[in-house]
């Protein structure tokens, strides 16, 4: 059927109704036929903002081709079992794998599922109290749960994106994903997306514990033969381990066991937050975006030099119309995070903004072995809880004010709920980073005119960006490099950043398992 590229004003672009007719109008739509969107992206290099379409006409309603096993039912209850660690998007997918490739998924998540999950994520926020098992980062869904839940990646090659987003369809998301140049759930949708991958699985005859977090690894002659966990022992014929960047007890019990980790580069930094108006104002170069187009998002990068070391200072995890999130995930630290609902309707922007750090930038660090760059991130989030006050108060500072090294006297309105207390900035970042932050800062003035500003504010610290440690794995067969039938998946072994890249990795890591031990 035919396919047009079309370029249309937002009001075309954005409203199913108005594209219908247009099309009716221009005769590329005959009566009886339908309109299918395979792309949507938004140009505004131009005054005038322009909407770019991709759409088919077809003689019969548009429908989403669901992955195979949506279409049958299966049964492995009763099959070979395969320990799952972790429930993100990585083991959840992973476990939908095994299904389909006829194995049983015990999926072990140390965390609570995503409705008890609140109460825990309420109680950070207004009674500043972490529950070191159930916060914004461990629990059911994982991080991405409810931290925004953004899915575009750049991980083509892990696998099919187009299953991904069409497994999420299936169970809840709008069929905009399919199309959206850079698609997006909302982490008020994302709970009941989340129950539902996991009742398919329950319903397969697979098994989601929650609550149930891994101690001890059993392995034997070089060979992973199940888990611990603090309610009992899990065997199963191979142990995916998707346990998420933040899960520092995994990395020690690594090494404890001798099962080979490595150190590894990660970016640290701060979350800063604008008014979602004027970021509309200096993308859209307009003073009000109008009823059709999405809050603006932004995505900077800067090539930054100190004592003549070049490192990236860049944007991460964009929240247009979203909050700030306090991501601690034990007492005695402070880690924030950005969020947006799916109508991306509040009034701030936040992203966070990091600077690139090598190994070799923390020398002192090298002490603690494969664990230094975590030990290194460990240290800048206690310092930054002791600067807030000991609290989930966080540090801030207003941006001109960080660059020209003054206290600000006051600070701006925030989405954060725990509050902000007025700080130097410089004495919570490595000196280094904050340096580094200052150089692309000024960078980021000149290319977005009116970003560097006194209306906005940085608040600190954006420390979770990636795993500091990788667990090695061979490229072909994702198998642990010497621990048989041991599969490191996604972000928790440093292979993967961001709900689609997970799940794909997920997806990766079990079709190995079935490949390697799953004949009968």
């Amino acid at each position: 059927m035919p396919i047009h590229d079309l370029v249309v004003s937002p009001e075309v672009g954005f409203s199913p109704e108005v594209l219908e007719a247009y099309l009716k109008r221009t005769d590329q739509l005959k009566q009886g036929q339908y309109v299918d969107i395979l792309r949507r992206s938004v140009d505004a290099r131009q005054k005038n903002i322009k909407v770019n379409l991709r759409v088919e006409i077809k003689d019969t309603p548009p429908k989403v081709e669901y992955v195979e096993y949506f279409r049958k039912e299966y049964n492995v209850t009763n099959a070979k079992p395969v320990i799952i660690v972790g429930a993100g998007p990585a083991g959840l997918f992973a476990a939908l794998k095994a299904i389909e490739g006829g194995l049983k998924p015990i999926v072990l998540e140390r965390g609570k599922d995503v409705r008890a999950r609140r109460r825990d994520l309420a109680a950070i926020n207004k009674d500043h109290i972490v529950n070191p098992e159930s916060n914004y980062c461990f629990g059911e869904g994982g991080a991405g749960t409810y931290s925004d839940g953004k899915l575009y990646t750049r991980s083509k090659k892990r696998g099919s994106i187009r299953r991904v987003f069409e497994i999420l369809v299936a169970h809840g998301a709008t069929t905009d994903i399919l199309f959206e140049a850079h698609p997006h759930i909302g982490t008020n949708k994302l709970p009941k997306l989340v129950t539902a991958l996991r009742e398919t699985i329950e319903d397969a005859g697979g098994e989601v514990h929650f609550d149930t977090k891994v101690t001890d690894f059993f392995i034997d002659n070089g060979e992973i033969k199940g888990v611990k966990s603090e309610v009992g022992e899990h065997r199963g014929i191979a142990v995916v381990l998707a346990t998420g960047h933040s899960a520092r007890d995994i990395f020690r019990l690594c090494k404890a066991k001798r099962v080979k980790i490595e150190a590894k580069p990660f970016a640290l930094g701060v979350r800063i937050e604008h008014q979602q108006q004027l970021i509309d104002q200096i993308q859209y170069k307009c003073n009000d975006r109008g009823e059709y187009l999405p809050a603006s998002a932004y995505s900077l990068v800067s090539q930054t030099t100190l004592k003549g070391k070049e490192r990236g200072v860049f944007s991460f995890c964009m929240c247009p119309g979203g909050f700030i999130v306090p991501a601690a995930t034990s007492p005695g630290e402070l880690v924030v995070n950005g969020m947006s609902p799916s109508r991306r309707d509040s009034k701030y922007a936040n992203s966070g903004m990091v600077a690139a750090i090598e190994l070799e930038d923390i020398p002192e660090y090298q002490k603690f072995d494969e664990l230094a760059a975590m030990e290194f991130q460990a240290d800048v989030e206690k310092r930054a809880w002791k600067m807030g006050g000991s609290t989930q108060v966080a540090p801030a500072q207003r941006m001109v004010d960080f660059v020209n090294g003054v206290l600000s006297p006051s600070l701006l309105e925030t989405s954060y709920q725990p509050g902000l207390c007025s700080a130097d900035m410089m004495e919570v970042l490595p000196y280094f980073v904050g340096k580094r932050l200052r150089q692309g800062f000024q960078h980021f003035g000149k290319k977005m005119k009116g970003y560097l500003t006194n209306e906005a504010q940085i608040v600190g610290v954006e420390s979770r960006t990636s795993s500091p440690v990788r667990i090695p794995r061979a490229k072909d067969t994702c198998e642990h490099v010497e621990i048989k039938r041991l599969f490191p998946c996604a972000e928790g072994a440093g292979y993967a950043g961001g709900i689609v890249s997970a799940a794909m990795d997920g997806e990766r890591c079990m079709d190995q398992v079935i490949k390697l031990y799953g004949s009968p």
